[in-house]
């Protein structure tokens, strides 16, 4: 059920760099009322806005009620898709806003946004498109909003954390043939390229180039190359030497790559090191490797004063992380889940003050 076609007289435009106060402002009072444990601050705004592949002009939208943000929408492309073109969105209502129909019209620019893309895209028309929408799986709101849409629960996530109190872990070796040392830039592409070997039996993979890697994994502000570790060969190997996949001091056959939330910090007081990635080359695969890893981890951030370590799994994983993880420790905090709806047909581009978003 909506309420009355309360936005019909909000403003209507993309967002951009002087967007971000108004943008956090927003986020902020979405976080008041929701509780979901996300916290963002400017500079991961920034650098969100700064991404080379999003065009703020036309896969942006924010919706303003004068000086004030009441919703935003964005349309990310999924550039190298493989078997779906699955086209992410993302987007948030003020909460006094919410049940007036804004919602419905961001789903529907997004949507039409995200078709747009596709049909315009030769390599990704080539397959079938899809839009998807996160949230949290408490959140009835979103729920409601995604089956009057037509959408359709696909995958679901947990948070799990790990309180690192206690004794540490008992250290686990190295597998045969390996060694563990830390993340340094001169692993960088080696690790990029091993990322993208152990991901690619998973849900919704799309390969990172290097543009991507950079944008969204180690060039972010809260990458925490200290807290991350590697394993590389002894000796070095075959690999993707040619392709720059072998760092000089071995091939990279596991890696776990670490992050930390200022601003997560800032609003709980408690640090968190979070797992961004954690995977092994599918030729590596149980030996060890993960789990030497992981109680690593555990043990550098206990020293280094964390307070918890925390990561997310999709709970269909097909390597059972999920049991791995539960085994390790971790116990789910959280549920998220990801809806999803074929594409339409592209409709006609237009302006975003006439496209039925606002009158």
């Amino acid at each position: 059920m909506t309420g009355p076609d309360a936005d019909a007289g909000l403003g209507a435009r993309p967002l951009g760099k002087d967007c971000v106060p108004a943008w956090l402002e927003l986020l902020e009072a979405v976080e008041r009322a929701d509780r979901a444990g996300e916290h963002i601050d400017a500079e991961e705004l920034h650098e969100a806005l700064s991404d080379p592949k999003l065009d703020l002009e036309h896969d942006t939208l924010g919706l303003w009620d004068g000086p004030r943000l009441v919703a935003y929408a964005v349309v990310y492309t999924p550039y190298g898709a493989l078997d779906v073109a699955r086209f992410q969105g993302a987007a948030a209502v003020r909460p006094e806003w919410r049940r007036r129909g804004v919602g419905s019209r961001l789903v529907t620019w997004m949507e039409d946004r995200a078709a747009a893309l596709h049909a315009a895209h030769p390599e990704l028309s080539a397959l079938p498109g899809e839009l998807l929408l996160d949230g949290q799986a408490k959140d009835e709101g979103l729920r409601h909003l995604a089956e009057r849409s037509g959408y359709t629960p696909c995958r679901w996530w947990f948070e799990m954390k790990h309180p690192l109190t206690g004794d540490a872990p008992p250290a686990r070796p190295a597998p045969e043939g390996t060694r563990p040392v830390p993340f340094d830039a001169t692993y960088d592409e080696a690790t990029r390229l091993a990322h993208n070997d152990a991901f690619r039996d998973h849900w919704n993979f799309t390969p990172f180039d290097r543009t991507d890697w950079n944008t969204w994994v180690t060039g972010p502000a809260s990458f925490r190359p200290a807290m991350s570790r590697l394993l590389v060969t002894d000796s070095g190997g075959p690999g993707d030497a040619a392709a720059g996949g072998q760092a000089p001091g071995g091939e990279v056959v596991a890696y776990l790559l670490a992050e930390e939330s200022d601003a997560e910090t800032a609003a709980t007081g408690r640090r968190d090191c979070h797992v961004g990635y954690l995977g092994t080359r599918r030729a590596h695969r149980g030996r060890g490797a993960a789990p030497a890893l992981l109680t690593e981890l555990l043990r550098a951030a206990r020293e280094s004063g964390y307070d918890t370590a925390s990561l997310t799994v999709d709970t269909a994983n097909p390597s059972g992380a999920l049991g791995f993880y539960e085994g390790a420790g971790f116990v789910v905090s959280r549920e998220s889940v990801t809806y999803a709806r074929p594409l339409r047909t592209a409709r006609a581009s237009r302006p975003a003050g006439t496209d039925g978003i606002v009158t």
